[in-house]
């Protein structure tokens, strides 16, 4: 019961970063190194608008995922769209990026791991087991972000707009979309994810200037195993990284838990580059 609950919660920390990241690859053809930034910035925007102004919890975590929602659009307008033709120009910009936001969060907050409020304080009993409020809190906002991103995409015009593009760019600009607005919206929506992933996930996890790495790590195994651009590629793969981890941490020890993604991006790259479900739609 325990490695089932702790896989699920892993599983949808990861899913949904995977799903913002995965998102724009689909839609704009970029790899955005920037992502993990996005998710550490969802968790320090949530501690400074609740220890240093005071605000309550669902107010500051709202204002914080806006905030990073919008940052990514400036960053989308201003960095990636010039180099949006050049691969290597965008994976160069996005990793400078996220270097600068890492020294950026370490010269005003320092090298002290700060405390981000969890929205649920008590722990409940399943199965004879304690496992902590947010813990469960992540995965039922995961499970319905997730699914509310899929109707949107799949039931709205802006995301019949956003299919159109993630399948032919050129033809769907002639039919009128207009696509720099498109890219900016998958931006704003892919920051958001990992804003919401970081304000989850803070009350447990480590929040500190360079905790950005491991989800970017731990996003590109999950797009790598699940195929890039495919989101639902990206689930099915967050769930087995997710579990995988658990079950090695539960098994054998914690300080393995690394190996697993690392093991699985290799594996997949010698045995089946397209990834499991091997195509580049969005959908």
């Amino acid at each position: 019961m325990e490695i089932l609950i702790h896989g699920a919660v892993s599983s949808a920390i990861y899913a949904m970063l995977a799903v913002g990241f995965t998102l724009i690859f689909g839609v704009a053809r970029v790899l955005n190194l920037a992502h993990g930034s996005f998710y550490a910035l969802g968790a320090y925007g949530t501690y400074v608008a609740t220890a240093i102004l005071g605000w309550p919890l669902l107010p500051a975590a709202l204002m914080a995922i806006a905030l990073v929602a919008l940052f990514g659009v400036v960053i989308e307008k201003i960095f990636i769209r010039p180099l949006r033709h050049s691969q290597l120009g965008v994976l160069m910009i996005t990793l400078a990026i996220s270097l600068v936001i890492e020294q950026a969060l370490f010269l005003i907050f320092g090298s002290e791991y700060r405390n981000v409020p969890a929205f649920i304080q008590s722990k409940v009993a399943i199965g004879g087991i304690d496992i902590a409020g947010q813990r469960l809190l992540a995965v039922a906002v995961a499970v319905v972000a997730i699914g509310a991103l899929y109707l949107f995409i799949q039931r709205t015009r802006l995301g019949s707009a956003i299919l159109a593009i993630s399948q032919d760019a050129e033809a769907a600009k002639y039919m009128g979309i207009p696509s720099d607005r498109i890219f900016s919206l998958v931006m704003a929506i892919s920051a958001a994810l990992a804003a919401l992933a970081g304000v989850l996930a803070g009350p447990f996890l480590s929040v500190q200037p360079a905790m950005h790495l491991l989800p970017i790590m731990k996003a590109f195994a999950i797009v790598i195993v699940g195929g890039l651009g495919s989101i639902p590629g990206s689930i099915v793969a967050a769930m087995m990284l997710g579990y995988a981890e658990t079950i090695v941490a539960y098994t054998i020890s914690s300080s393995w838990t690394e190996i697993v993604s690392v093991l699985a991006t290799l594996l997949m790259l010698v045995f089946r580059p397209a990834g499991i479900f091997g195509k580049r739609a969005a959908f």
